[in-house]
């Protein structure tokens, strides 16, 4: 068979053509999309990393909000990007429990998402406003029993999301009725929580800084054990409430085609990014992180064990988001 001229003019010069090498990446801006509002933790976790991602790189990295659906619409947009490795997404828990509330999301995350690396995780915070008279978990219990349904409200980022399958199993714990009060995104939750909007608020790391100030008052954790960030606040077992073990987390994923080798690259620099001791110290002690940067089977494998815990827990409490 004849050789093309291009192959005649490689040998010619005795430049070696690998068939498989890998067009130089990356070739121009990168989308970091956060498929949540803005002012919320995976947000929070775009923005922070982002001009070191920038810098490590050498091309502009867009950090792009996607809401909607409950982080549903801007993950399923990044499933069907080109697998260019232009495009990634950073997804938080509500990508563990939307598979068992939304059937039709138009993606599954094994099938059509490449796990990165598992940044970190935080268990989530139950809080109060400050003005609001309860100092104890327990007080907000005890309230709840001599009330009405509904007469106590709490809050949470969302139908469907990890802080309303927390909320159901506490009620389905404690035999009471909270009047349940969706945000669209730990932004607009933590906003609402620190203008005194709700009796109680559940949320990850966007109301960290509102405890800080004094804006909301922590009255439990959702882990199964006391946080190294909150070590003198209570577990919502120790509140009398057994069962619950949830933790916030956030991760990175691409499009499931990417070439192994732009998704090496993209966790490398990630991984030095979060190396650097201002950002790592933003992460743990600004939003509550214990950091992992896992490899990227132990996130897939993280994905896939917490989407058949909620999926369980979905079908004990019987949550629906319609």
């Amino acid at each position: 068979m004849a050789l093309s001229r291009r192959h005649l003019l490689a040998a010619g010069t005795g430049l070696a053509m690998p068939a498989l090498a890998q067009p130089a990446w990356p070739r121009g801006p990168i989308r970091l999309v956060a498929p949540y509002a803005p002012g919320g933790t995976v947000d929070a976790v775009c923005r922070l990393v982002q001009p070191g991602l920038q810098a490590d790189l050498g091309v502009p990295v867009v950090v792009e909000n996607r809401p909607g659906a409950g982080g549903t619409m801007g993950t399923a947009a990044v499933a069907r990007s080109a697998p260019d490795g232009q495009t990634f997404v950073l997804v938080f828990d509500s990508h563990v429990t939307n598979p068992a509330l939304m059937p039709n999301r138009g993606f599954d995350s094994a099938r059509d998402l490449a796990p990165i690396t598992l940044i970190g995780t935080t268990p989530m915070l139950v809080v109060t406003p400050a003005p609001r008279r309860w100092r104890s978990l327990e007080e907000v219990f005890d309230a709840a029993r001599r009330s009405e349904p509904e007469a106590i409200s709490c809050a949470s980022n969302g139908n469907g999301t990890l802080t309303h399958l927390v909320l159901a199993q506490m009620q389905k714990a404690l035999g009471l009725t909270f009047l349940h009060v969706p945000y669209n995104g730990g932004g607009p939750l933590a906003t609402a929580a620190a203008a005194n909007q709700t009796d109680l608020a559940l949320g990850a790391a966007a109301l960290s800084g509102h405890v800080a100030s004094g804006l909301v008052r922590a009255l439990a954790q959702t882990g199964a054990e006391r946080s190294g960030k909150y070590p003198d606040l209570v577990t919502l077992a120790e509140c009398g409430v057994p069962g619950i073990n949830a933790v916030s987390f956030t991760g990175v994923l691409a499009p499931i085609a990417t070439p192994e080798p732009i998704l090496r690259q993209f966790r490398d620099a990630l991984i030095k990014v979060v190396e650097q001791p201002t950002i790592g110290q933003r992460l743990r002690e600004g939003l509550g992180f214990d950091l992992l940067m896992s490899e990227p089977a132990a996130f897939g494998q993280f994905i896939e064990a917490q989407t058949a815990t909620w999926e369980r827990v979905v079908r004990e409490t019987r949550v629906r988001i319609d």
